[in-house]
């Protein structure tokens, strides 16, 4: 087993920065809250727990520095939830609909 594998070294400066960012964000999403927006405030709320999610992923779980085989599988985990959560939404919206 001559194999080796490389590591990305991340400095420490980034990983302050996306702490502050996820900081700004919380924030962001209680500010969001007390304000009414009416129908905007779940998309509001669900763009900013996205951006959230994607500094965690890629920055916290090194994906970003990853081969492609982990990259390729955490996208398809996303369009998997992605799928789940249209089929769950689907549900919901069309439930009004049967009477009985």
């Amino acid at each position: 087993m001559s194999g080796h594998t490389q590591h990305h070294i991340v400095p420490l400066r980034h990983y302050i920065g996306v702490f502050v960012a996820l900081i700004v964000l919380t924030a962001a999403t209680y500010l969001t809250a007390l304000i009414d927006m009416g129908p905007l405030n779940t998309p509001v709320a669900m763009a900013i727990a996205i951006v959230k999610a994607l500094l965690v992923i890629l920055i916290f779980m090194h994906v970003k520095y990853s081969n492609r085989l982990i990259q390729t599988m955490v996208i398809a985990s996303a369009l998997w939830l992605m799928i789940m959560f249209g089929f769950a939404g689907g549900d919901y919206l069309t439930r009004g609909w049967i009477s009985g």
